[in-house]
């Protein structure tokens, strides 16, 4: 079956970017001028998705007046005939079929999963987790998509990690592979090290078979005290065959700050709008910076004779 729907958890607090977070869901820091969750939406509409479910929680408002119509802001563009800009703000209301459930309980990336059950029906559908941002001539998503309707099987994004990282993410424990799938015997939450069978980690994307959800019924907390996904993977890859594909593309963790600034910074280089300007300006500043340094060992070295 085409895979037709996709689940965006959205009901984190944000910790990483406190206090700012506190006011404003992490989901809706921008990246240069759009919010990390439309580059997720707009991953999933490129991909052929045609129905999002973002799980919410409380404070999470701004993510659903967002993509909601704002008759007062398109009044007053279109008075100042502002075409280009009235035009921006009203497809962003025609984006995709946006549905919004919230998650009355911090359980768990599992728990939310789960959250989605009623949503999804019997059918494939897709996980995209608003840390992951990927850029790459052919979505992620869709990489994934055709992996799992090629092989009949669940999918995990996974990408290759440094050995010092692995204990940050899930890994996966392989058994053979074809390019750039990968049977899966196990999956490992955050092993150290020496004890990790691979250094190829899961990244934030899914694309998972309606069995799932009975894996997830009745799961115990697992690591730090929350249902976790990745327990229920386990489970289902007893069920039947899973899958990982090591899809093709430059990932951002916008989770993590120095991520975030990452981001921020090539996504601005990339733009018609500022990308010749901003290269500019970094150029000068990395010239000031350097001659910065060189003045400073040149007053020391004098200090020193």
């Amino acid at each position: 079956m085409r895979v037709r729907k996709a689940v965006i958890p959205a009901a984190g607090l944000g910790t990483r970017f406190l206090p700012v977070t506190k006011a404003l869901p992490k989901e809706m820091l921008p990246i240069v001028d759009k919010p990390t969750i439309q580059y997720i939406i707009e991953e999933a509409v490129d991909s052929g998705i045609e129905d999002i479910l973002i799980i919410t929680g409380r404070g999470k408002w701004p993510i659903v007046d967002y993509f909601d119509r704002s008759p007062e802001l398109e009044t007053t563009l279109e008075n100042k005939e502002k075409s280009d800009q009235l035009e921006m703000v009203k497809e962003l209301s025609k984006i995709a079929n946006i549905h919004y459930i919230r998650q009355n309980e911090p359980l768990g990336l599992g728990h939310a999963v789960h959250c989605a059950k009623s949503f999804v029906g019997n059918e494939p559908f897709a996980v995209m987790l608003g840390d992951d941002i990927v850029k790459s001539p052919e979505p992620a998503l869709k990489q994934l998509i055709e992996a799992a309707e090629k092989n009949d099987a669940s999918v995990i994004g996974v990408r290759e990690v440094p050995e010092s990282d692995v204990s940050k993410y899930g890994i996966i424990d392989l058994v053979d592979n074809e390019g750039n799938i990968y049977k899966v015997r196990d999956f490992i939450e955050k092993p150290s090290p020496e004890y990790a069978p691979s250094r190829l980690a899961i990244m934030g994307r899914y694309v998972l078979r309606p069995a799932v959800f009975k894996c997830l019924e009745d799961l115990p907390p697992g690591a730090g005290g929350e249902i976790q996904l990745t327990d229920a993977l386990r489970l289902l890859r007893m069920l039947e065959p899973v899958c990982a594909c090591a899809f093709e593309g430059v990932r951002y963790d916008a989770g993590d700050k120095l991520g975030y600034l990452k981001a921020t910074v090539e996504y601005a280089l990339d733009s018609p709008e500022l990308g010749e300007e901003f290269a500019l300006y970094l150029d000068q500043l990395y010239k000031r910076l350097n001659n910065y340094d060189r003045a400073k060992d040149e007053i020391a070295a004098t200090k020193d004779k």
